[in-house]
């Protein structure tokens, strides 16, 4: 069993709520809630929303990475293609960002450099998966 490295902080509590079926509503304490369906019908599913979390977290320093480099973002979007362990559990193998970046002003070596640190090195959803997992990803720089 691998341990974590470094100092550690405790995260707010997430408070999960059966709603009905397969529906669950996920929050922090008086915070705002997400609905998950573990049957990815009315809303996404806990692996769909894992790999949205993902996603969303690589974007939000890549948003802020631009906008320090004084080439911010007009619009951006990331697609998740992922593959999965096919017997149970169906843990995450590997998945593959797509970034659609419009962010004129910014060069391509620019957005793969954000895009590189986002992901390997600041987005702690990454980092929180187990090792093996492979996350590669792709830029379209539309300046």
């Amino acid at each position: 069993m691998s341990q974590a490295h470094g100092t550690t902080v405790a995260n707010a509590p997430i408070e999960v709520d059966w709603v009905a079926g397969s529906e669950f509503d996920a929050h922090r304490p008086g915070g705002p809630k997400i609905r998950i369906d573990g049957d990815a019908k009315s809303a996404p599913s806990p692996f769909d929303t894992l790999l949205a979390a993902m996603a969303t977290c690589a974007a939000t320093d890549v948003v802020t990475i631009l906008e320090k480099q004084r080439t911010p973002v007009k619009a951006l979007r990331v697609r998740v293609e992922a593959q999965r362990v096919a017997s149970t559990p169906r843990r995450l193998v590997s998945a593959l960002l797509h970034f659609t970046i419009d962010a004129p002003g910014t060069t391509g070596a620019k957005a793969e450099r954000a895009v590189e640190l986002a992901v390997t090195k600041y987005c702690s959803v990454r980092s929180s998966l187990i090792e093996d997992a492979s996350v590669r990803w792709t830029i379209d720089l539309r300046t």
